[in-house]
């Protein structure tokens, strides 16, 4: 065992309890005890002392949406439609499992140098996403990019899915979890459909796709089915699996919302993603009014273009003021909520992580607090602004420590288990190759294109 402790303990609980000179004991993966220095000493005399001066303990951040890759600052300027034809999937159409491993690697390693204890990774050739997250220590959501159609025979498949689950699910001291995952509706057949079902149900595990993205989404939804795309995955059944978990629902109308609450799933926010990709403003404010259990997202390096979960909080904060025309709309105790606890209940997982409570999991990380960004720091009474400072100030390099499963995995702002250096030399050899390759499978296209009107004419 051994006590943690801190010039702020942030539980993140029912009460957002913060308590000052706090401290927490831990036995092995798990939280034994909270409270303050004194009692903890006092009960516990013997057990060693861990100082965190000049910071704030609190749960590791949950990114509940992302997808590894290797294409950061190189697709820029489109419409997500758009943008997937012609930067994401003709990657995804030449990349290669040592891709996709480097990928992971430094995706796992910015998260947790960031201050994220858990990520949900949507991803191809997720072996080698696997090895990351145990040799880094994150915990992950792996969720293999499917999908089961005959124009998008370049994905994972359910095969590939299933494969996953039974090599790594609740692996690496249940540290992994394997969910079924979807690229999106349009991606699969009817027949697919009903096996993630029965997939979800067989492993008793979860189901994690896009939907409501754009505009385009509900369209082309509604042309091809007569429903919104909410109201298909609930006619499908796929709402009443285990767990599900939807990506973006920007464009979820009021009885999809209602629908969501029906059925308790978790909706994903990805504030800088839906920004970037002119994709809208998703209706925050009024998912978490009916009880929606929302998380925050960073979506992939490629749409946001990082993994720092603190500006991934001050910016869903800021739209949902700008959005409502409402200052007050989604205030910093929201906020915080959505990247820890409620990030944890839209995961099924708010038993074990999103706050630091007894018997939950020893995911938390330490925050500076001798920053400027964090002064003037107001610990009691009206002004009292240690959480709004959290949300609309800190950084993701203003962490010190990252724990988890009550293992430190990110101590005075390095990583442990990797060289940094070398993750970041892998992906800047890997990633010129992986262009070259895409941009040979366009000109092969383009080949094609010619050859095919030349016999027409």
């Amino acid at each position: 065992m051994k006590i943690l402790t801190a010039a702020y303990v942030l539980t993140m609980n029912a009460q957002n309890e913060c308590i000052k000179n706090g401290a927490v004991l831990i036995d092995g993966d798990t939280i034994k005890a909270v409270g303050s220095l004194a009692q903890l000493t006092q009960r516990y005399p013997e057990v060693l002392i861990e100082h965190y001066p000049q910071t704030l303990l609190m749960p590791g951040l949950i990114n509940t949406h992302c997808h590894s890759g290797l294409l950061r600052g190189t697709a820029e300027g489109l419409p997500v439609w758009d943008w997937l034809q012609q930067f994401i999937d003709p990657m995804h159409r030449v990349l290669s499992p040592d891709d996709a491993k480097i990928a992971s690697y430094l995706c796992y390693a910015e998260a947790l140098l960031s201050g994220t204890t858990t990520i949900v990774d949507m991803w191809r050739y997720m072996d080698g996403s696997a090895e990351a997250a145990k040799d880094l220590g994150i915990r992950a959501v792996l969720v293999p990019y499917v999908a089961e159609h005959p124009d998008h025979n370049y994905f994972e498949t359910l095969k590939s899915n299933e494969a996953l689950i039974n090599r790594w699910h609740k692996h690496a001291n249940g540290r992994i979890q394997v969910w079924v995952g979807l690229e999106h509706l349009f991606y699969a057949e009817t027949s697919a459909l009903t096996r993630i079902e029965k997939l979800c149900h067989d492993y008793q595990t979860g189901f994690h796709t896009h939907s409501n993205e754009s505009q385009f989404d509900v369209q082309e939804n509604l042309r091809r089915s007569g429903i919104r795309p909410i109201e298909s995955l609930q006619k499908l059944g796929l709402l009443d699996v285990p767990k599900t978990l939807l990506a973006h629902c920007v464009w979820a109308d009021a009885r999809e919302i209602q629908i969501l609450k029906q059925h308790a799933v978790g909706v994903a926010h990805n504030p800088i993603s839906n920004m970037k990709l002119a994709s809208g403003a998703a209706p925050i404010v009024e998912m978490l009014r009916q009880g929606v259990a929302v998380g925050l997202g960073t979506d992939g390096e490629k749409e946001n273009n990082n993994l720092d979960m603190f500006e991934e909080m001050k910016t869903a904060s800021l739209l949902a003021k700008f959005s409502n025309l409402d200052a007050a709309a989604l205030d910093a105790w929201s906020v915080c909520q959505m990247a820890t606890l409620t990030g944890a209940r839209a995961l099924g997982m708010q038993h074990e992580i999103g706050s630091l409570e007894v018997g939950k999991q020893a995911d938390m990380i330490a925050v500076k607090i001798d920053t400027p960004r964090m002064t003037p720091l107001i610990d009691q009474g009206r002004l009292f602004n240690l959480h709004t400072n959290l949300v609309h100030a800190v950084q993701g390099q203003d962490v010190l420590m990252t724990m988890v499963a009550g293992q430190v995995v990110v101590e005075n702002g390095h990583l442990v288990h990797a060289d940094l250096q070398a993750l970041i030399d892998q992906v800047n050899q890997a990633a010129p190759r992986l262009f070259e390759r895409r941009d040979q499978w366009f000109a092969k296209q383009g080949q094609a294109i010619n050859e095919l009107q030349r016999e027409k004419s």
